[in-house]
């Protein structure tokens, strides 16, 4: 098992997305993260543990929300896993069968004003 904590305040990456074309006005549109995405997954960097983790695992993280509004669990997860395979904390599973991330068991939201992280345990699954 490894756990550790991402000590900044968790973003989503699908809030505030951007539509940015390549190649200039006439370019092909595409949808880009949020700018205070791509700073969270910067800041993420120095917290996230280079692990390379290729098996199948359960990701639980335990996500501390500044604020009571409602928030996306989905979302908070997706932009979890991203920053994991681009900090080589997972490895990219999109070519993998079966997948590396399995399940996101035990993971929610919770409100602490004073104290915006993310606390993650990452365990083997065992086949079965």
């Amino acid at each position: 098992m490894i756990k550790f904590t991402i000590g900044i305040t968790p973003v989503s990456k699908k809030n505030s997305q951007r539509i940015l074309r390549y190649g200039g006005i006439y370019g092909r549109p595409f949808i880009a993260p949020s700018t205070k995405y791509q700073e969270y997954e910067k800041a993420s960097m120095p917290f996230c543990p280079k692990e390379g983790i290729d098996y199948p695992v359960n990701i639980k993280a335990i996500f501390h929300m500044p604020t009571r509004r409602r928030v996306d669990l989905t979302n908070l997860l997706e932009a979890l896993d991203d920053v994991l395979r681009i900090h080589g904390t997972i490895k990219d599973d999109s070519a993998q069968s079966p997948a590396i991330v399995v399940s996101h068991d035990g993971s929610r939201v919770v409100y602490d004003k004073n104290n915006g992280m993310t606390e993650v345990e990452i365990m083997e699954i065992e086949d079965g």
